[in-house]
């Protein structure tokens, strides 16, 4: 629950220049209000907030647009645009504006209602929340008192950078005398306009604190401003379960782990639970030799978006020794992937990754529903299944055959959601090994998915 919150500064319009001497001089003038309440500045850390204005997710969502969320106005925006005003009746400039914003949410919320947006577009679907924008920044600035600076691209014309000061201060409890507040700077532009302030919004991040980066968008290793925020911060967080395109934007973020950047993926951490009970089914001494018999392996997940189920298998192999040697795409209602290793006594394993169509959403798209470890010796005590509560265990009970499976359900944990997650995640910063290693195979069955396409492409 968030704390209640005392506004100190309502948002006011300054200057780029003016803003830290009008952050200085609104706390020169606090002291004790007249019950002794102190007001003090917080002093923790630095957020900077990548937040894209919803036009490129609405635009994905109703079949527009196909490319990166990454707040750019590029070739294909405009297209996408111009493709947007051709069919609400408006003039096709290939700019956004207020009113093309407006037909599009409409838009929006009546094929969502009647529920015409295809699996396809979905992921776009739930990333975009008009009425959440800024409310996950509040909640960790309620919890963790803290700077948060918030860039805003817009795909409108460029016109300079404008920017906003305002500072909240959350009311705990245990300290109700002493309020420490929050300061909020909030810039908006083109993603061209805020590259060239790029310096000023890195130097606006407190000295001597820790520094993170929120990237709510597509990550973009070649974006100037992407790049300045990555080299001035201590992490660089994203949520995989956003992404559009999925394994091109995991490849770009195995490929900057390697280049020892200090990424964090809050959809990482939505794998926790799943792989606890995963290592707990073979925790018991007689089974424990048992988890090298495993040579098949299904994942069933949320149609949309499969991040989480590439992450899990990467994560499995790399605990395993497993090395990815081939892939298959073969698409249809599940858009079903086979991934073919070998384990370091030259066995073959094989896994499936299925995309399970269902009717509710749900919040996170390719949520795992379940999970299936097996082997084809049926002497083998290895058989396990995993699965959602929410979901139940039907398809992966049916393919019991002779074995006997251990079978567990995974219980939605109460603090899974972004807030709770990312306010974990603020409280460690630097590199994660396990997240690296698991990446690090998850890139190389990415590898073999992007030469699978090439070659297919070659063919046609």
């Amino acid at each position: 629950m968030v704390s209640p919150i005392v506004s100190l500064q309502a948002p006011k319009d300054v200057s780029i220049d003016e803003i830290e001497a009008e952050l200085r001089s609104l706390w020169q003038s606090q002291g004790s209000d007249e019950d002794g309440t102190a007001v003090t500045r917080a002093a923790t850390f630095s957020l900077i907030v990548y937040e894209p204005d919803g036009t490129q997710q609405l635009l994905a969502s109703l079949g527009f647009y196909t490319g990166p969320i990454d707040g750019i106005a590029g070739p294909r925006i405009k297209a996408a645009i111009k493709a947007a005003q051709k069919a609400y009746g408006m003039e096709a400039t290939g700019k956004s504006d207020t009113a093309l914003h407006e037909k599009l949410q409409a838009a929006f919320v009546k094929a969502k209602a009647e529920d015409k947006l295809t699996s396809e577009n979905k992921t776009a679907a739930i990333s975009y929340t008009p009425d959440s924008e800024g409310i996950t920044a509040d909640a960790i600035a309620a919890s963790n008192p803290c700077r948060i600076i918030t860039l805003c691209p817009i795909l409108e014309e460029d016109v300079g950078v404008k920017a906003q000061v305002s500072a909240y201060c959350p009311i705990n409890k245990q300290t109700k005398n002493t309020l420490v507040c929050c300061e909020y700077i909030t810039l908006s532009g083109t993603a061209e306009a805020l590259e060239r302030i790029g310096g000023i919004i890195a130097e606006l991040a407190i000295a001597d604190l820790p520094k993170f980066v929120w990237w709510k968008a597509t990550p973009t290793p070649e974006h100037p401003l992407f790049k300045r925020l990555v080299s001035a911060s201590d992490t660089v967080i994203f949520d995989s379960s956003s992404f559009v395109q999925p394994e091109i934007d995991l490849k770009s973020l195995a490929e900057l782990l390697t280049e020892d950047t200090a990424l964090a993926d809050i959809n990482w951490r939505r794998l926790a639970p799943w792989q606890e009970l995963a290592a707990a089914a073979f925790d018991p001494p007689e089974r424990r030799s048992e988890i090298y018999e495993v040579d098949e392996v299904t994942i069933d997940y949320e149609l949309g978006n499969q991040s989480q189920a590439l992450m899990y298998l990467g994560w499995l192999a790399s605990r395993l020794k497993w090395t990815p040697v081939e892939y298959k795409f073969e698409g249809g209602d599940y858009d079903i992937r086979k991934v073919k290793f070998i384990d370091d006594q030259q066995r073959d394993i094989l896994a499936e990754l299925a995309g399970i169509p269902t009717a509710d959403w749900g919040d996170i798209p390719g949520d795992l529903v379940s999970l299936r470890l097996s082997s084809t010796n049926l002497d083998a005590d290895c058989c396990t299944v995993l699965c959602s509560s929410t979901t139940g265990c039907m398809r992966m009970e049916a393919g019991g055959g002779a074995q006997s499976c251990y079978i567990e359900q995974v219980t939605p944990v109460s603090d899974q959601n972004t807030e709770s997650l990312l306010s974990q995640q603020l409280q460690r910063w630097g590199r994660e090994m396990l997240y690296e290693e698991s990446m690090a195979i998850t890139a190389k069955i990415l590898k073999l998915a992007e030469f699978n396409a090439q070659l297919s492409e070659l063919a046609e």
